[in-house]
């Protein structure tokens, strides 16, 4: 892998925000007073809050029809989760090799999106289930799973290796977004591999997968800078993660990168939660014990050129060691940081409520050269959302608020177009929001919870809206 000496984009556009205040109470009041107002509508008014995470019924499981691997874990896969039976997309595919050529790959692309346009139109994501082809190869090679999201396009890979090997790659438009339906906000279906090469690896993964939800769990995150610089430039993020989170999560910043502790790789730890380094391979692995939901990666060059990793640990390697989903990139892609995961964004979309196959692909910026592998759905921070009339006073339950941005509980009026802010709010890292805000007066007829976009989190979207 080669050392870059390219500029990175401005760290403003990278980093989420840490700043913001007031995530945890309640906002200032509007002009909706103390909600008195003689028990008119405005004091019966609620709605329902946007949930974080994609539902089973949200996922299209891909099936190569004929391959009894496939069909197998395709079945366990919709029994252990609950999707619906006409999500499970049945296509023709080769899975004699691990590489796809870019012609065959617009057929299947084609065959897939006809099949899911008719059959699970709302389908938002999709898995596929065989363990090769694992990359598309034109021009230059994609990874299966970004070719499906964004199609087969040179924007997204090196179309020039000879002449032009560590060229920028076009950014996805779901980096650190705030979309809940990527497809229909985005027009992208994020895509996983579920990566197993064996039935009984493929369940323990579903397994691992299922166990994770809702478990909340502390820690631990480890965030390792080694001796290999050419592969640690990712240290600038990890190193203020872990007094960013303060007590909030568990997460451990460890700098050898002057050989000083010892070992590049951890040993021997429990509860692993996060792992994310930077190493050609990554040792001890059949030391950790990492918690069902655990999330780890390296940034190396060719993680995801699967079986083998062409001469560097697989990413599969993770997923063997009880991880549940893990990334890496297919063709030399050097060691930009935005073309692997970053752990800030990937670590707070995650315990904000998002599920994997979403956390990861919000926290790579460019990932045409890349694949993800592991189980799509599992959520350990999941979100649920509450909003309810308790003592006179709205009370308002989510732990999904990005950090720094402002969200507001608005009303209006009868034969009104302008909506009057009853309370603000302001997401805080770490920070579940636990809000009260008055109620309305009586004469309101609709109240609304605005909040960040989903294509521009710079601007202000109603999230939800009452009838």
């Amino acid at each position: 892998m080669r050392r870059l000496t390219y500029p990175l984009l401005p760290l403003a556009l990278l980093l989420l925000s840490a700043c913001g205040g007031g995530g945890g109470g309640g906002g200032d009041s509007g002009p909706g007073g103390d909600g008195t107002g003689g028990g008119g509508i405005g004091q019966t008014l609620t709605l329902t809050l946007p949930s974080s995470g994609l539902a089973p019924a949200e996922l299209a499981v891909i099936v190569a029809e004929g391959d009894a691997l496939s069909e197998a874990v395709g079945a366990a896969y919709v029994a252990a989760r609950g999707v619906p039976a006409a999500n499970l997309i049945r296509v023709k595919v080769s899975t004699a090799s691990h590489s796809l050529s870019a012609a065959d790959f617009a057929l299947l692309k084609s065959d897939i999106d006809a099949k899911l346009a008719a059959a699970a139109p709302g389908a938002q994501a999709t898995l596929l289930t065989w363990a090769m082809p694992s990359r598309v190869v034109g021009a230059c090679s994609m990874g299966i799973t970004s070719a499906m999201a964004l199609g087969f396009d040179t924007r997204y890979c090196n179309a020039t290796p000879a002449t032009n090997a560590c060229a920028n790659t076009a950014a996805s438009p779901l980096y650190d977004s705030e979309s809940r339906r990527p497809q229909a906000d985005l027009q992208v279906r994020p895509s996983m591999l579920l990566g197993a090469t064996t039935l009984a690896g493929a369940q323990a993964l579903i397994n691992r997968g299922v166990a994770a939800d809702a478990t909340r769990p502390a820690g631990d995150g480890w965030l390792v800078r080694t001796t290999d610089a050419d592969r640690s430039p990712r240290w600038t993020d990890f190193s203020a993660l872990p007094a960013a989170w303060g007590s909030a999560l568990k997460l451990n910043y460890v700098d050898n990168s002057a050989g000083l502790t010892g070992d590049n790789a951890l040993s021997a730890k429990s509860n692993v939660l996060f792992y994310l380094t930077g190493l050609t391979s990554v040792a001890n692995l059949s030391t950790l014990q990492f918690r069902p939901g655990a999330l780890a990666d390296t940034l190396t060059s060719s993680g995801g050129v699967l079986p083998a990793g062409a001469g560097q640990m697989p990413i599969t390697a993770w997923l063997d060691a009880g991880a549940t989903a893990s990334y890496g990139t297919v063709e030399e892609p050097c060691n930009f940081e935005q073309k692997f995961s970053r752990a800030s964004v990937l670590i707070d979309h995650y315990w904000r409520g998002a599920t994997a196959i979403e956390a990861y692909w919000k926290a790579v910026q460019w990932p045409g050269q890349g694949l993800f592998v592991g189980e799509p759905l599992a959520q350990p921070f999941r979100d649920t959302p509450s909003f309810a009339i308790v003592a006179g006073e709205y009370q308002i339950k989510t732990r999904s608020l990005r950090p720094g941005s402002r969200y507001a509980l608005q009303y209006r009026l009868s034969g009104s177009s302008t909506w009057t802010t009853l309370a603000d709010f302001t997401g805080v890292r770490g920070q579940p929001l636990d809000g009260r805000a008055p109620l309305p007066p009586a004469a309101a007829v609709q109240i609304r919870w605005q909040g960040p976009c989903a294509a521009n989190v710079a601007n202000a979207c109603t999230l939800a809206q009452s009838p």
